[in-house]
């Protein structure tokens, strides 16, 4: 792994802006909720090849790189259609890893379920691709909760003592953290420093062949703390617009 420099300053840079700005295009797929939500779809197209080729672990590879991306768009699903919403996590979702958990997967049941969610995924993107555009902090949560994303896999990935995965998580967060650090800073400068901090010695953890997995899962979860606790305002500030 390679080690960047980081900077600590309380300096405005030009991201927040860039960011806070996605979703004002006119056309609908060009707003940043609907090019997200689609971006999301191949997960879910290689999670059918996969079962439709019988390879259940690959398939439970690509499902999981769905809940990855889906965690970080979710948010416009629930605040358009809650329905929708339940419908697509807390039934098939559940109903697929469900089955995939299972010691004799049925097969024939996953494709049907994967299918049944392609459908109703479609029908989100319909449903996005039609409607009015939120107020761009939706785009800015959407924008914290993606980059996250990442953060999330780090500590899963370890436990199941998958160092490269970890490592690869680690990295598309990092790459990924100056296009919404601005956002952190805006609300907090403490959390911006304290992740910032906890980014560099995360780095310096992970660099070992044989890392101090405490270490950097108490790391990772510093830094969810912070970086919750600044996504939690944005997420205020868009509710009370409503």
């Amino acid at each position: 792994m390679m080690q960047r420099a980081r900077r600590i300053g309380f300096g405005l840079f030009t991201t927040l802006a860039i960011v806070g700005s996605a979703g004002h295009a006119t056309a609908a797929d060009d707003r940043f909720e609907v090019s997200s939500i689609k971006a999301v779809k191949a997960t879910l197209v290689e999670t059918a090849a996969a079962l439709q080729q019988g390879n259940v672990a690959k398939a439970k590879e690509a499902f999981d790189n769905y809940d990855s991306a889906w965690n970080g768009v979710e948010v416009y699903i629930a605040t358009r259609s809650k329905p929708m919403y339940d419908k697509i996590e807390l039934d098939l979702q559940a109903r697929i890893n469900k089955e995939m958990d299972a010691p004799m997967p049925d097969l024939t049941k996953l494709r049907a379920d994967i299918q049944e969610m392609l459908g109703k995924y479609d029908e989100a993107i319909d449903m996005v691709s039609k409607a009015t555009p939120l107020d761009p902090l939706y785009d800015d949560i959407a924008h914290l909760r993606i980059v996250r994303s990442h953060l999330r896999e780090v500590t899963p990935a370890l436990k199941a003592g998958n160092l490269a995965k970890a490592r690869k998580s680690y990295e598309a967060f990092d790459a990924n953290w100056d296009s919404i650090e601005d956002l952190i800073k805006a609300r907090s400068a403490d959390a911006y420093v304290t992740i910032e901090k906890d980014m560099i010695q995360i780095e310096q953890a992970l660099m070992p062949d044989k890392p101090d997995v405490a270490k950097v899962n108490a790391l990772v979860a510093e830094i969810t703390t912070q970086y919750n606790a600044s996504l939690a305002k944005v997420v205020q500030e868009a509710r009370a617009k409503k």
